[in-house]
């Protein structure tokens, strides 16, 4: 597990400005280059199954750690793949906790 992965994510009430700069480049690299950073905007990664059941079952593990943390991505299940988005609403970008749930995502794999 890694460092971020470790961590819980923090409700964001607003007021806070969006990452950006080296601290979003440094969150991606922690994170990994298995995510991509979308307009420095949201994190998007998508992951592959050998069936519909496997990527339900990827989708339910993920929502349920989601609802655990407080923290919901967007998911598009399809045949075979899961396509995970993830940003903070109240700021309309990226905080560190969003890199924590794409570690935790990436920890149920």
């Amino acid at each position: 597990m890694t460092d971020l992965a470790s961590r819980d994510c923090v409700p964001c009430r607003g007021g806070v400005p969006p990452l950006a700069g080296e601290e979003l480049a440094r969150l991606h690299r922690e994170l990994g280059e298995a995510w991509t950073v979308v307009d420095g905007h949201h994190l998007e990664r998508e992951f592959s199954f050998p069936d519909f059941a496997e990527a339900l079952a990827f989708t339910n593990r993920v929502g349920a750690m989601a609802e655990e943390q407080g923290h919901h991505p967007d998911l598009l299940l399809a045949w075979g793949r899961v396509r995970v988005t993830i940003w903070t609403h109240a700021i309309d970008g990226l905080t560190e906790s969003d890199f924590v749930l794409a570690a935790r995502t990436d920890a149920l794999r």
